[in-house]
Formats: structure tokens, C-alpha cells, sequence
């Protein structure tokens, strides 16, 4: 008589099977998450280069010229992606700035960066797991230069959009900066760059040394003059006006962190 014998795999040979498995992913996903948080971090780098480039491009377009003096001025994302009007200069009211005009076209960056976030009173834009923000720079006051944040709610400028950036200061001061929206998890540097295209970065964990502001989100984001350092301003312009502060300078940044140049 013959008998059929059912063939397959015994609990042992499973179990051999399992911890192969969980052996192979504990070398691989660390190794994803390195990889992915690396990605991100050259890609907030180049888009940080693209945004210095559309600056420049639209300063010498003179495309926005907010009084009327031959000037081009620095932009927002809003400005810059199409997505929101230009500043102008009101002839005949007295009026420095308006936003009655038409939108920059053909757009200098693509249209998805004109989708911001707003969080009081604030944009932002979220790309490949940073999230990044631009400042212009407000008028000197008793040697201070604060800067005035993006508002895609209110309008571009301060709260209600009662705030614009100034005329003069914005022709030759802007700066952005770019932080993970997760940190350790889709990023960990958080970066800046400005007018003259100066690239910094700093370490931001959130139990690291040298990181005294942790910046994490839309909820705790880096101030206008994180990067610059008053305290070696050494009489000239503070705030946005103000140096660097990078260690090659021997200056410390406002917000304590140490902040360095990214290499080529």
C-alpha cells in the first residue's frame, strides 16, 4: 500500500528562517534611514543653492523695486514661485509698497514652492523632509536690522501685511534657512544661506554638543539672525546686518549653535 507523506517546513526550520530575517534588517534599516537622511540633506543643500540663484535673478530683473529707485529688491517663495503678487511702488500716494500688482511670469522656482504652510504668522515650505523659510530684512533701527518673515495668510510682510520688508535693506540683505520637519528621521543638519551665498550648517540634535537651540518642525524654527552674531558686530549693523556667526570667524552664533561652512 502507498502512503503519502506531506512535506514542508518544521517549526525549527522556520524559526532559523525568522531570525535570518530579523538579522538581515537590523544591518539594513539603519542603513536605509542613514542613506535617506543624507539624501535629504543634499537635496536641501542644492535647493538652497536654487533658491540663492532665483534671488539673484530676480534682484537683477529688478522685478520688484518697491521705491522706485532702479534697485531690484530681494523676494519670498510666494514672489518667486508666481504665487502671490509682487511688491510695488504706488506712484502719486505715498505709498511705498502695495501688492496690487500682477505675479512674477514666467515664475523663476516651480509653482510648488508657492504652496506654503502658514504658523503664525509665518510660511513655510516643505520639500523632501526640510522645511524652509525666507526673511527680508526690515528697516535699521538705532543700528538693528530685523527681519520680516514671509505671510501667505495675511498677505507678503508681517502680521496682516502691515509689516514689509524695507525698500534699501531688501536690495542688498535676504537669508534662508532650511531644518529637518523630522529630525533624525528625514534629516539631521539644519542649514542657512544668504545674499552672498554663503552655506552654513549646524548639528541639530536635540542632546548634542554645541546645539543650544534645537529646531524641529514648524513649531520651533530658527529666528532671522540664528546664523549672524551681534556680539561681533563691532559697532556696525546688528541683526541681519550683522557678521556671521561661524567658527572660522571666531564669533558665536545668536542662537548659541555652532554653525560651520558646508564644503563643496
Amino acid at each position: 500500500m502507498n502512503t503519502k507523506r506531506n512535506s514542508g517546513f518544521t517549526l525549527i526550520e522556520l524559526m532559523i528562517v525568522v531570525a535570518i530575517i530579523a538579522i538581515i534588517a537590523s544591518i539594513a534599516i539603519p542603513k536605509l534611514m542613514s542613506a535617506r537622511i543624507s539624501a535629504n540633506e543634499n537635496a536641501a543643500i542644492a535647493t538652497l543653492r536654487s533658491i540663492a540663484s532665483a534671488q539673484a535673478q530676480i534682484q537683477s530683473a529688478c522685478a520688484i523695486d518697491t521705491d522706485a529707485d532702479g534697485g531690484g529688491e530681494y523676494a519670498y517663495f510666494g514672489e518667486l514661485a508666481g504665487t502671490a503678487p509682487l511688491r510695488i511702488y504706488v506712484q502719486g500716494t505715498g505709498a511705498a509698497v502695495d501688492q496690487a500688482s500682477g505675479v512674477l511670469d514666467p515664475a523663476i522656482l516651480p509653482t510648488a514652492f508657492g504652496n506654503t504652510t502658514v504658523t503664525s504668522g509665518q510660511c513655510f515650505v516643505e520639500r523632501a523632509g526640510y522645511v524652509f523659510t525666507i526673511y527680508l530684512p526690515d528697516v535699521t533701527t538705532s543700528g538693528d536690522i530685523a527681519g520680516v518673515p514671509e505671510d501667505g495668510a495675511a498677505g507678503i510682510g508681517g502680521s496682516a501685511g502691515s509689516t514689509f520688508p524695507d525698500s534699501n535693506n531688501c536690495e542688498v540683505l535676504w537669508c534662508c534657512y532650511a531644518w529637518p520637519a523630522q529630525p533624525e528621521s528625514t534629516g539631521n543638519r539644519a542649514f542657512f544661506i544668504n545674499q552672498e551665498g554663503d552655506l552654513l550648517q549646524t548639528l541639530n540634535n536635540e542632546t548634542g554638543t554645541n546645539v543650544v537651540t534645537f529646531y524641529d518642525g514648524t513649531t520651533s524654527f530658527p529666528a532671522a539672525t540664528a546664523a549672524n552674531s551681534d556680539a561681533g558686530a563691532n559697532g556696525g549693523n546688528t541683526g541681519m546686518g550683522a557678521p556671521l556667526g561661524i567658527t572660522a570667524q571666531g564669533l558665536t552664533a545668536n542662537d548659541g549653535n555652532l554653525w560651520t561652512v558646508v564644503g563643496n
